[in-house]
């Protein structure tokens, strides 16, 4: 079970995990010990999953965002096996969700530009043999982008 302080480390970590246990100790007001043991729980409990580096995309020319709603042929598992085993192979595909509804899936795309995103469908995604169908809606702003989760 998380306690209050497991709440706030979580949400300082995920804002900024370069901090130091000692800028840590002294936001929770916990010692540097302290925050250190309760960091190494938490990766061994699995809560921690890793750390990462966020990208600006506009600087590594990866600012063109599509949401790509996906329909697949048929529902079978093995159908739905192999989709899921190529899509993850696409380093294009930030994000994929298998969903409710209409679609089966919505897949998060980052490329360069809208000819880079028709390379990746003519070459790609369409070259996969159980899409029926997709759908894509291209990003015009960004209004919110977050990766805190509050525990």
């Amino acid at each position: 079970m998380l306690d209050i302080k497991d709440k706030k480390l979580l949400i300082l970590l995920q804002t900024d995990a370069k901090k130091t246990t000692k800028q840590l100790a002294q936001e929770l007001d916990l010692s540097v010990t302290a925050v250190f043991e309760r960091i190494k729980k938490l990766e061994k409990q699995k809560i921690i999953s890793k750390y990462v580096a966020l990208l600006n995309n506009e600087k590594i020319q990866k600012s063109f965002v599509v949401l790509c709603h996906v329909r697949l042929i048929q529902h079978r598992k093995d159908y739905i096996s192999q989709f899921e085993n190529e899509i993850s192979q696409f380093p294009e595909v930030l994000e994929c969700f298998h969903v409710s509804g209409d679609y089966d899936y919505i897949l998060k795309i980052c490329v360069r530009d809208i000819q880079e995103y028709r390379e990746f469908m003519v070459e790609k995604l369409t070259n996969l043999q159980q899409i029926a169908s997709t759908k894509s809606s291209f990003m015009i702003k960004e209004v919110k982008n977050s990766t805190v989760v509050e525990p």
